[in-house]
């Protein structure tokens, strides 16, 4: 039998989402790991019993949770891997590791709305205070960091109104006061973006949206660019008493094995219909990073190799009960506050989004899509059906 290459880092994607975590000799032989449904381990040596590297408990995981860490470590090219119950609580785990009481955390203003609220309550209650900033500051943060700035945390794009990042230029200006930066990496997939070749040191997974892809699992990663902190991280994470099931385990790693391929039509799809709704007259501005008219399209272009199937749009003004037929009346379309499954959502946003600074002015209500793996031409229609529910 042969064996996986060690260093995947050579191979391409396709190549490693095939390869990444599979070790035969820890599954038998089997193609996949073995799942254990577990909580305690029979311990036969009593020298094994404490203060041993050995596995004593099953909370830290088995076979199909180390298969998962590797996979989601050697994909995004860390070192390691903290899983937790859900994208958010890989979020607040991250927070939690960098966390200092009196310090403040300078955070994205374009901000996953839960990790806002972890700041603003939970956070605030343990005496860590957040100073929300532009997404589009850019080098500039230099200026707002001060002796109590325990870190930088990230998000790129935002996942409501995806402001792209100069990623590069924040992570030199935090390096230089030996800041650490967070960023949650879930709109790529940690397959369009390298935040570690961009100078972060934490990344944040929902492997609940693409590596799941089925709308069937919670599931977060918490990746670390180097050992210290990939001990810190596990070591919080230990200490809190996350974990994360087998059976969903199995079923993020299995989503991870098609993942190139449906990232590969879910992106190429959301660009049609992206380029599409730019031809439309009911829509006022289409905010997705691959298109030239998006105003971080520079920055995007330089730091990533592709464009995952969520982005945003604006439309006109519009009449509110006509707006309430086409968001509820569309064949395949459904409004759900999730993404990156295989099936295409559209949601209202407006409601959802909390700025500290001055709120962003649009002539009519802001859409996120994420587009599927149903044929774009039959999204279009579908869409092109909506907007005529829009016409008087």
């Amino acid at each position: 039998m042969s064996q996986r290459p060690r260093d995947l880092s050579k191979l391409r994607l396709e190549t490693r989402l095939v390869l990444a975590g599979r070790d035969s000799a820890r599954s038998e032989g089997a193609v996949n790991p073995a799942v254990h449904r577990a909580t305690t381990l029979l311990i036969a040596d009593t020298d094994d019993l404490y203060n041993t590297p050995k596995s004593t408990y099953a909370l830290d995981g088995m076979a199909v949770q180390q298969a998962l860490r590797e996979a989601v470590a050697a994909i995004e090219g860390g070192v390691d891997a903290a899983l937790t119950p859900s994208g958010l609580a890989a979020c607040t785990l991250a927070l939690t590791t960098v966390a200092r009481a009196g310090g403040e955390r300078l955070v994205t203003d374009a901000l996953y709305a839960p990790t806002r609220r972890f700041c603003d309550t939970t956070l605030r209650r343990l005496g860590v205070r957040t100073r929300y900033f532009d997404p589009r500051l850019g080098a500039a943060i230099a200026e707002l960091m001060t002796p109590d700035t325990c870190g930088v945390f990230l998000e790129s794009p935002g996942s409501l109104t995806f402001e792209v990042q100069d990623v590069p230029a924040i992570a030199a200006a935090a390096r230089a006061r030996n800041l650490p930066v967070l960023l949650d990496n879930t709109w790529s997939a940690g397959i369009f973006f390298q935040p570690f070749e961009h100078g972060v040191d934490v990344s944040i997974q929902a492997l609940t949206k693409y590596q799941g892809g089925h709308a069937d699992v919670f599931m977060g990663a918490v990746v670390s660019a180097n050992e210290h902190w990939a001990q810190r991280v596990l070591a919080t994470c230990k200490q809190i008493g996350m974990s994360a099931a087998p059976d969903d385990a199995y079923l993020v790693l299995r989503g991870m094995r098609t993942l190139g391929l449906r990232l590969e039509r879910q992106s190429a799809s959301a660009l049609q219909i992206a380029h599409w709704l730019e031809s439309r007259a009911e829509v006022a501005e289409v905010i997705c990073p691959a298109l030239p008219s998006h105003p971080d399209h520079a920055i995007w272009a330089r730091d990533f190799s592709g464009c995952s199937g969520v982005f945003g749009c604006v439309l006109n003004a519009v009449d509110p009960a006509r707006f309430k037929a086409m968001l509820e009346g569309y064949a395949i379309f459904a409004m759900g506050f999730s993404w990156g499954g295989y099936e295409s959502l559209i949601v209202p946003t407006d409601d959802n989004i909390r700025r500290a600074s001055a709120p962003q002015a649009r002539p009519g209500p802001l859409l996120r899509l994420s587009i599927g793996l149903e044929h774009a031409d039959d999204l279009i229609a579908d869409l092109e059906a909506g907007f005529a529910r829009l016409t008087p």
